[in-house]
Order: C-alpha cells, then structure tokens, then sequence
C-alpha cells in the first residue's frame, strides 16, 4: 500500500515569474507546496510567510540563485558559501524547510582539477551544513545530470560525498529525470540512499508530464515505500525548448506546464 506523500512544484520551472503569481497557479492546480530559489538579498522571510499562506501552500525546501561553492578563485568560492549561510539563517525564519546545496547549476565543466573541485564542494558542504545545524536547519546535496553540472550526477557520488561531510543534518535530493540520465535502476539507487533521502522531484523521462515519457512511476512509488520516505514528491515538469537553467516562459510554455502539471496530477 502506497503512502499519500503531499505533492509540490519546482517553483523555478515558472520562469521569473513573482511569487504570488506562482503561488496562485500552484493553489489552482491542487498542489501542496512549492520549493523555491531565495536570493537573501532580496527576497524576504516575512513577504515568503504571508504569500504561501494566503494560498495554503507549504514551503518544503529553498535553493540557492547560481552560486559556486566548487569555483577554482577563492574569491568566489568565499561569496558563494557566505551567501549560502545567509540562506541558513532564512531558512531558520521560514519554519526550517529543507536547504539544497549543489554543484554550480549550468557550469558542466572543471576550472581545476575534479579531485580540487569535489574537494572545495566538500568543504563549503561541511562549513554550510556545521553552520545549519546550530539553527536546527537541515541540507540535502542535489544530484543532477551531467549536462547541467560536472559534479554529484550519481546517488552514489551524493552518498560518497554524505560519507565525507559526516554530518547528520546532511542528505540527499534525487530527481527522477535526472537519474533517467544518470542511473542504470534509478529504484535501486533511491533504496541505496534509504533514510538518507529526503527530498524527491520528478517529471517523466522527458521532463514531460507523468505519463508522456518512459518512466514507471510505480517502481520509483514503491522505493519510496520501501524506504520509509516521509517526505514531499515535487514535480519539475519543463516544457520543450526551455532553458533548463534560466528558464524563460512565454505564454504558450506557461500552459504548456500548467497541463503537465494538471496531467502529472491525476497521478497521484
């Protein structure tokens, strides 16, 4: 018997669209929550509280806008990491969602060497999730594919890098479309993170629709089960031609992902 997780969206695939325009459409669409890209220096805790309230939607995790914790210049890896501490204190006035930390999105190539890189990635890991666990704030590691960063593109790579980190404030954010990448059984590496698995998104194997790909929806349903996951399942539908970085979304790709998102749905 499959658990009834909640439902969220990626609230970047909306584009740059305001909050409380996204917001809207999400309530509209039957959906639980968001998790959303917070920029601290101009975002604020309070304006997050009362739009996703007024629209009975959860906050279940915040990501960063494009930060380089793995940067070759000290410089940048310095700013990136102070401003990801930033986002540890707004998690902390936000009820404590979940912060995803990861790899530069959109750079899907070294500066240095790989080895020097995942070395700097742990380190900025390690000081983020040490400074996150004084406010009580938990960090989950994103893996992506590697056309949309060079580092953590497998489960194991994620769960290699939990190991060095040692942290129990620290676990792991799989994607279903980017394990179709990646992975060979993506339900086996889901059961591999186990209760170290704490946030999950998906759409089909084309980042279409649930249903218009590949993918079997069951097999990932019941690695879910298995391992006990407690958490949200957030879907992160594009529509075709979309930056999958900087996405921009005209009116015809708005609807385009509004009945992915009402199809995906029906899933559930």
């Amino acid at each position: 018997m499959w658990t009834k997780q909640k439902l969220g969206v990626s609230g970047w695939t909306f584009g740059q669209r305001p909050l409380p325009d996204i917001s809207a459409r999400t309530q509209a669409l039957n959906y639980d929550g968001l998790t959303l890209t917070v920029d601290p220096e101009r975002d604020t805790a309070v304006s997050i509280q009362q739009t996703l309230a007024a629209h009975n939607l959860e906050l279940f995790a915040i990501a960063p806008p494009e930060l380089d914790v793995a940067h070759s210049e000290t410089a940048v890896r310095q700013s990136a990491i102070a401003t990801y501490l930033k986002l540890v204190d707004f998690a902390a006035e936000l009820e404590r969602p979940l912060l995803i930390v990861r790899s530069m999105k959109g750079r899907n190539r070294p500066l240095a060497t790989l080895a020097a890189e995942m070395g700097w990635l742990a380190t900025a890991v390690a000081q983020i999730a040490q400074y996150a666990a004084e406010k009580e704030v938990r960090v989950v590691i994103e893996v992506l594919n590697r056309y949309e960063t060079h580092l953590v593109n497998t489960g194991a790579a994620a769960l290699a890098l939990l190991e060095t980190v040692g942290l129990d404030n620290v676990g792991i954010m799989l994607n279903a479309f980017h394990m179709n990448i990646e992975e060979q059984d993506a339900a086996t590496v889901m059961r591999q993170a186990g209760d170290r698995l704490w946030l999950f998104a998906m759409s089909d194997s084309n980042r279409r629709a649930i249903g218009q790909g590949h993918t079997k929806l069951g097999n990932h349903l019941w690695a879910l089960e298995d391992i006990g996951y407690e958490g949200p399942i957030i879907l992160e539908c594009l529509p075709p031609n979309v930056d999958p970085v900087r996405p921009f979304l005209d009116d015809q790709s708005l609807e385009v992902l509004e009945r992915y998102l009402r199809d995906s749905r029906t899933w559930f």
